[in-house]
């Protein structure tokens, strides 16, 4: 009796683990086979750092840590006496240069009258020179026929000498005053130039000005923030920084060899440690051009005799929707698990917009044909 039944418990045990087995087994070919999944995986954002594109003494810190902002919204305030100054003096530049180029502009119309001048000098030079000479020519005939004297015909050709001479001197007046308007207008160009380096001057200076106050580019929280007042701020040295939640998306590292049939576009279930029971829907959006150790500090060399093969992680985006579940409490940092279905999306090979595997894929493709 304890013998059967002992033999109908190890049946029943039989059929169960094969039924269970058979299950699992059902489930994997089904489903199974076809998800992928890392616990590699972490919420990340877009996160702005903000600094100073001038170096000044913070004077007023308007945000606190963990506060939202808007874009616009003013973070802080360094102090300007150095930059109005510097601004003053640039306008001054400006319209020192804008006074010249205007003296330059009455200095040319003057330039313009005494050439007319000259010209005048010049006719009445030229029409006193033909005066001179039908006179000097009159004589001359009158002196060959003794009708006149002799000092009389050295005087006239005195006058013709005279008269000669004042028009050369007329002519090269004239000459000389066109020759002032050339370097009249060779000034302005100078000037010109002056001007147009005393504005981008004023312009950069209003800039460093309107630089001393420093607003949010982008919508986020405020964090990390280590300004103070009375802080010396300098370009490029980090004053705080701008999470733009909710904008936050998930960077999974799947193995290498995993990624054989993922693509862009397939469904993705995400599982927040931070959040247990609370699953979100994602979508592979792209994929990284190389594996995460190519990035870093030091990029391993496997040409050596000591190669030891490793299998490579390849970090993956993945996008959520604006509105899911847990919109405005994830943040980046936390851990996550994804798990992808290889199942859904496109599966061509141009679908992996252009990464390594999309172009390993397409060479196969090519080489099949």
């Amino acid at each position: 009796m304890a013998t059967g039944v002992r033999k109908l418990i190890l049946s029943a045990v039989g059929i169960a683990a094969l039924s269970g087995a058979g299950y699992s087994g059902y489930g994997w070919w089904t489903t199974g086979r076809f998800l992928e999944s890392t616990d590699n995986a972490y919420v990340q954002s877009d996160i702005t750092i903000v600094s100073p594109k001038v170096s000044a003494y913070v004077r007023e810190v308007r945000v606190a840590e963990n506060q939202l902002v808007r874009a616009g919204d003013v973070l802080a305030v360094l102090d300007d006496r150095d930059f109005r100054s510097k601004l003053l003096e640039s306008e001054a530049a400006v319209a020192a240069q804008k006074a010249a180029l205007g003296t330059l502009d009455s200095k040319l119309e003057l330039q313009r009258a005494i050439i007319d001048q000259a010209a005048a000098t010049l006719a009445s030079a030229e029409a006193e020179q033909r005066r001179a000479q039908q006179d000097f020519d009159r004589n001359r005939s009158l002196a060959s026929d003794s009708w006149t004297s002799r000092q009389k015909l050295e005087t006239s050709d005195a006058d013709l000498r005279k008269a000669v001479a004042q028009v050369a001197k007329a002519r090269a007046a004239l000459a000389a005053e066109h020759d002032q308007v050339n370097v009249l207008r060779a000034t302005r160009t100078e000037t010109e130039a002056r001007l147009a380096q005393a504005e981008a001057a004023l312009d950069s200076a209003r800039s460093d000005l309107n630089n001393t106050v420093i607003r949010a580019a982008v919508d986020g929280v405020v964090g990390n923030r280590g300004v103070q007042v009375g802080q010396y701020a300098r370009p490029g040295v980090q004053m705080l920084a701008l999470v733009p939640l909710p904008d936050v998306y998930i960077v999974a590292n799947f193995k290498e060899t995993q990624l054989a049939h993922m693509r862009p576009g397939q469904s993705v279930a995400v599982s927040v440690d931070a959040f247990p029971g609370q699953k979100l829907d994602g979508t592979v959006e792209s994929f990284a051009p190389a594996s995460g150790s190519k990035f870093s500090l030091l990029p391993p060399e496997n040409a050596t005799g000591n190669f030891t093969k490793i299998v490579q992680r390849v970090p993956v985006r993945i996008a959520l929707p604006r509105d899911n579940a847990l919109s405005g409490l994830l943040r980046p940092g936390l851990s996550v698990v994804a798990e992808v279905d290889t199942r859904s999306g496109d599966h061509s090979a141009h679908a992996l917009n252009g990464g390594v595997f999309g172009a390993l894929v397409s060479k196969q493709a090519v080489a099949a044909k």
